[in-house]
């Protein structure tokens, strides 16, 4: 009897406090728009299970509610959805920042990185890798992207004149094999590889991280989560991603003990300007001591990540919009025999020099990062009380930034949803649009360090294709699906028809 009165009780104190602090929330809440809730569950029901109707869902929140929207989440959970300037500049430019808790979830993948890292590891990370971005070794990648854009052009022949072909599928084995070479040193000839696993298991991995946000068991303790059967699945894709890696890393680590690749740096007393990431990662020492392997492992599956799946997103989308928009491709094309008048054009290698000089080009990359931004959103959690729309959020509270949205502001952007690549130039909507209007790699501390890596990746490759091939919509070109998980991409690839060039 007495066991039961002090259940009874702490049920009674239980529902008190769920109360009390529900009634906060809801006060918060009242200083933000958002859809209705259901008691306990909140919106997650109103969310389709396909990862695309999850994105289409979100987006009509925004346009139903305006900029900054509000969702409930499982029991006495608010999301805050940020798209305004003013809030989107106080989240990101915190004094100190951290990431939501939804990062946590793709941890068993990509372990403590440089993605979801933070405080002083994160710090003496990206202080210690930054410069492996520098110009001069970024120019020293353009023979092996000129190479891989060979394989790519020749491996599309099959298809000149043709019917439509997915283009996403070729592009992402071509990121593949570009990454792997400049970052780390390996040649895993994916583009000969049509059913290249790895491939394959990022894209499903990036799925089931996203549907676990969605998922009620996926947001209990990882305990709960382990008994959903995504979870199962998940930690096989791990295995095979953390094989594939592990693999990549011991190959480089051969290389660099034996010396036999002519040119190879051998040692780790040589310049770090002649080291790839790998290299670098593999001479580290921090406090002395060099890196364990599964720190090496994590800042490869991040860099890997960060440096194949969104730079495969952005060249495809920005093809797919040249497809769509002849007139611009035309533009494109022209610039391209202005700037290598007298050469070659079909066969001629690409400078870092020659990139520089495409103006319009880069126009056309800024508007393809803006309509369709590979990153579509970030999350941040609060690390002191902020004021937002007159409301003061706590500490503690995850903030998303849905980049997709940010990009679509109609007061910045007018007829936000055409392709128009002028929008950046000198006399275009730059007097309207400011800092925080535009953040493709987002901005602040915490922005994409391999934005210079994956410009000069995503330039290179979109002038060689289009000097070498016409690319023609097919019919469902312009009706192309997205979808959202760690990356936008099409639902079902992208499909283009070419026409080689005179």
């Amino acid at each position: 009897m007495f066991n039961l009165a002090v259940f009874f009780a702490l049920l009674v104190v239980g529902l008190v406090r769920f109360f009390i602090n529900r009634s906060k929330l809801q006060q918060l809440a009242k200083n933000l728009a958002g859809p209705k809730p259901a008691f306990l569950v909140g919106n997650l029901l109103q969310f389709p299970k396909d990862i695309g109707g999850i994105l289409r869902r979100m987006v009509h929140y925004h346009e139903e509610f305006g900029a900054d929207v509000v969702t409930w989440g499982i029991g006495n959970t608010l999301k805050f959805n940020i798209s305004s300037t003013q809030n989107v500049e106080k989240v990101l430019m915190a004094k100190t920042v951290q990431k939501s808790l939804s990062y946590s979830f793709i941890e068993p993948w990509l372990g403590k990185g440089l993605l979801t890292s933070s405080g002083r590891k994160w710090f003496q990370r990206r202080k210690t890798i930054t410069p492996t971005f520098h110009f001069k070794i970024l120019e020293g990648f353009v023979e092996v992207f000129n190479r891989n854009a060979d394989t790519l052009i020749d491996k599309l022949k099959v298809h000149d004149g043709g019917a439509e072909f997915d283009i996403y599928s070729y592009v992402s084995l071509y990121a593949l094999d570009s990454i792997c070479e400049t970052a780390m040193g390996v040649q895993v000839r994916a583009q000969d590889d049509p059913e290249n696993e790895y491939v394959r298991d990022v894209n499903r991995m990036t799925e089931l991280i996203l549907l676990r946000i969605f998922c009620f068991l996926g947001m209990f303790p990882t305990l709960y989560w382990y008994l959903h059967p995504n979870a199962w699945e998940q930690r096989r894709l791990v295995q095979r991603l953390h094989k594939f890696t592990d693999a990549v890393i011991w190959k480089r680590r051969e290389q660099l003990m034996n010396g036999h690749q002519e040119g190879e740096v051998e040692n780790c007393t040589e310049s770090k300007k002649k080291q790839t990431f790998l290299d670098l990662l593999l001479c580290m020492t921090i406090d002395g001591q060099p890196l364990s392997n599964e720190d090496i492992r994590e800042e490869v599956d991040t860099f890997m990540f960060g440096g194949h799946d969104t730079t495969s997103s952005a060249i495809s989308f920005t093809i797919m919009q040249l497809a769509l928009h002849q007139d611009i491709q035309d533009k494109l094309y022209m610039e391209f025999m202005s700037i290598l008048k007298g050469s070659n054009s079909k066969t001629t290698n690409l400078t870092y020099n020659d990139i520089q000089e495409f103006k319009y080009l880069d126009l056309i990359v800024k508007e393809s990062l803006r309509l369709l931004p590979p990153i579509s959103y970030v999350g941040r959690k609060l690390t002191e009380d902020t004021e937002l729309n007159g409301a003061t959020i706590p500490a503690g509270q995850d903030i998303f930034i849905p980049i997709y949205m940010v990009h679509r502001n109609p007061k910045v952007y007018p007829d936000p949803e055409r392709f128009i690549p002028e929008r950046f130039a000198d006399n275009g909507d730059q007097n309207r649009r400011g800092p925080y209007d535009y953040i493709p790699f987002s901005i602040g501390s915490r922005n994409c360090i391999g934005q210079k890596y994956g410009m000069l990746q995503l330039k290179m490759t979109v002038v060689r294709l289009i000097a070498n091939y016409r690319v023609l919509p097919s019919e469902t070109t312009g009706s192309v699906k997205l979808r959202t998980d760690l990356v936008l991409r099409p639902e079902c690839g992208i499909p283009i028809k070419i026409v080689a060039r005179d």
